[in-house]
């Protein structure tokens, strides 16, 4: 059906064709009908049904309408022409700008690279004096160790009377007195008990003390390590420091066991295998316990 056609109030319709004069003249498209937002074809075409107009009229009038958007998008091409060919040239040179672009990008990168370089460089450098510094207070750890140890060394040397010195000399404050009151013991009654030859009994607090300093020494020569060249050094005088510091041990266990019978003898008997105990020499307290049974 190329017309819109009207019914007649009888149900019957009647061709516009024989007297379209009298119909009113439909008002020219709007273009802001193609303009609103969420445009449907279909919702605009049924919204067009009061226009009294073929659909032919219709087509020729949408037709119209595309020609003279485009004859105004011609004239605005036409307008602006020189804009655009200005537009072209200036992307012509636009190779030699990404270009340039890209050498600063790669320069920038090598700076890039270059202060990280250094950075690394400056990181490796201060790891190597932290270990530095790590490696001389460990070193400076050991000379202490090692001073100590010699001032122990020769201490206990004068207090069992080893060295050429006078025991008086180098002793310290707490232990000033002689040891040559090794047989006073300061820390038990047992000077009422003197041996049947009237010997008196010797000290077992002197003989702890040195039992402590010697174990003190095996200590410090564990935590530097025994293979030190200035611990081998020594171990001709440590060595004639611990067998001196057992022969006074053994003199006390042979006291402990003369002095008769009673609770006494055998507290000192076991605070004499203590101090063998405290120096790891079980084995020669058990020897010197069977030199006193023959």
């Amino acid at each position: 059906m190329n017309r819109f056609q009207f019914g007649d109030s009888d149900g019957s319709a009647s061709d516009l064709d024989e007297d379209p004069s009298g119909l009113p003249f439909p008002e020219p498209l709007s273009r802001l009908s193609f303009l609103a937002p969420g445009f449907d074809p279909s919702t605009f075409l049924s919204s067009l049904t009061n226009r009294h107009q073929s659909l032919e009229d219709l087509r020729q009038e949408l037709r119209s309408l595309e020609q003279a958007l485009n004859k105004e998008l011609l004239d605005l091409v036409n307008e602006n022409y020189q804009d655009f060919l200005s537009l072209g040239s200036a992307l012509r040179g636009g190779e030699e700008k990404v270009e340039g672009v890209k050498v600063g990008v790669l320069s920038f990168q090598r700076d890039v690279k270059a202060i990280r370089d250094k950075v690394e460089a400056r990181r490796q450098e201060v790891d190597e004096l932290l270990n530095e510094k790590r490696r001389l207070r460990t070193t400076a750890d050991i000379g202490k160790d090692l001073l100590d140890y010699a001032d122990r060394v020769e201490e206990l040397e004068h207090r069992l009377m080893i060295g050429e010195k006078s025991p008086k000399e180098n002793a310290s404050p707490d232990e000033s007195d002689s040891d040559s009151d090794l047989y006073t013991d300061e820390d038990d009654d047992s000077d009422d008990e003197e041996l049947a030859n009237g010997t008196p009994a010797m000290s077992l607090t002197r003989l702890e003390r040195h039992a402590q300093k010697f174990v003190y020494l095996t200590s410090i020569a564990s935590r530097v390590g025994e293979t030190h060249p200035f611990l081998l050094a020594q171990q001709p005088r440590v060595a004639k420091i611990k067998s001196t510091v057992l022969l006074d041990l053994k003199n006390a266990l042979e006291q402990a066991t003369a002095g008769g019978k009673g609770s006494k003898r055998d507290a000192r008997t076991m605070a004499v295998l203590r101090l063998y105990d405290l120096m790891g020499e079980d084995v020669s307290a058990v020897a010197a316990l069977k030199n006193l049974k023959v």
